[in-house]
């Protein structure tokens, strides 16, 4: 599906790492895939029922690909279950999170990213400000992608240098 590659290879990109101090672990690339998945999810939800199979599909491959990973890194087969399981907890709550915080202070999302992406990390003040910034300039730009573009599997993301300018 070319909407998860597009998540995907956004959440890859290596400005996150160098210069917004997102953890270069798997555990930083695991909160920036699941962040840009809520993007397009919150996105394509805002259009109801004409888009709730494609959010469904989109999430299924979503976790059917980290179960995959999952196995080419050696997890064993017993474990895989109860790993997926809680990856899909721990988008859920990041979804409630992302929420509250898109639709409270820009305080209260600071707060989520800090507790999600930069959890157990020596992180400057600023990134999870300036990670809510990118997360609000993309929920913005998101609204522009026409829906028949996005069930045709058309994605844009606005450029990290249109946020925060070239380097």
């Amino acid at each position: 599906m070319e909407l998860y590659r597009s998540v995907v290879e956004q959440a890859r990109d290596p400005y996150f790492y160098a210069e917004l101090g997102v953890p270069d672990t798997p555990d930083g690339r695991f909160d920036m895939i699941l962040m840009h998945a809520f993007l397009l999810l919150q996105r394509i939800k805002s259009e109801g029922s004409e888009t709730e199979k494609l959010g469904q599909a989109f999430f299924d491959l979503m976790f059917d690909d980290m179960d995959k990973n999952l196995r080419e890194m050696g997890a064993g087969d017993v474990g895989i279950s109860h790993r997926i399981k809680d990856m899909a907890k721990a988008f859920y709550g990041r979804i409630a999170a992302y929420e509250e915080g898109l639709r409270g202070s820009a305080q209260e999302l600071d707060e989520a990213i800090g507790r999600n992406v930069f959890r157990n990390a020596d992180v400057a003040a600023e990134h999870p400000s300036n990670l809510a910034t990118y997360m609000r300039a993309q929920v913005a730009a998101l609204v522009d992608n026409a829906t028949a573009d996005i069930v045709a599997g058309r994605l844009e993301f606005s450029p990290l240098t249109e946020i925060f300018g070239p380097d």
